[in-house]
């Protein structure tokens, strides 16, 4: 998932598979160029021994179409550090992260990666039980009109309470009942990412 630089040219990195969250010691990372933030790898590990951090050895890339477009790759990476720190206390988790990420990498050229980013996001809330289709402003409790705004993880609120964008009240609940944006607006969308880019 994320590549620290320690001492030299050598890395720490934080990987991520289906069943673990670990962190591993590459050797003069900086010259292996497919070690970087949000690259899909192979490898192999050495040293699983508890002395020391284990080893990534005989890494190969496994590339996507959209590597080479600096705008989706940069849409890519900003969702990507948003699950390292979402998963940062984590060592055992469920194949469902691994999942989500890698459906979301194959579509990522094929899509308008926001609203992948948007539909990925309340896919996890659900998953977690964070997801809170509720029609009463989480901030002050009463129910909420035809316009609402969405808190950090979706919460809904009045946008008077939050000082925030509005969206309509009835696309924002088909969007929790159907986990699709494709009723919603380009800009709609693009307000929603705002929202995940705050933290998962």
């Amino acid at each position: 998932m994320s590549v620290h630089k320690v001492k030299n040219e050598d890395s720490v990195a934080t990987v991520l598979t289906a069943q673990h969250v670990r962190t591993y010691y590459r050797f003069f990372g900086a010259r292996h160029s497919i070690l970087q933030l949000g690259n899909l790898v192979d490898f192999e590990v050495e040293g699983e021994d508890g002395r020391f951090l284990p080893r990534l050895r005989s890494l190969s890339h496994i590339g996507f179409p959209w590597l080479f477009d600096k705008n989706r790759l940069l849409i890519w990476h900003n969702f990507i550090q948003r699950f390292e720190t979402h998963l940062k206390d984590a060592d055992e988790i469920d194949s469902f992260y691994y999942d989500l990420l890698l459906r979301a990498a194959q579509k990522w050229d094929r899509q308008n990666p926001k609203r992948i980013v948007c539909e990925s996001y309340i896919e996890l809330l659900d998953y977690e039980g964070r997801l809170y289709p509720e029609e009463n402003c989480y901030i002050c409790e009463q129910p909420i009109g035809e316009e609402i705004a969405l808190m950090q993880a979706f919460k809904p609120a009045h946008p008077t309470c939050l000082y925030s964008a509005a969206f309509s009240t009835r696309k924002i609940l088909d969007f929790f009942r159907t986990k699709q944006t494709i009723h919603m607006e380009d800009h709609e969308v693009d307000s929603l990412f705002e929202v995940v880019m705050k933290g998962l």
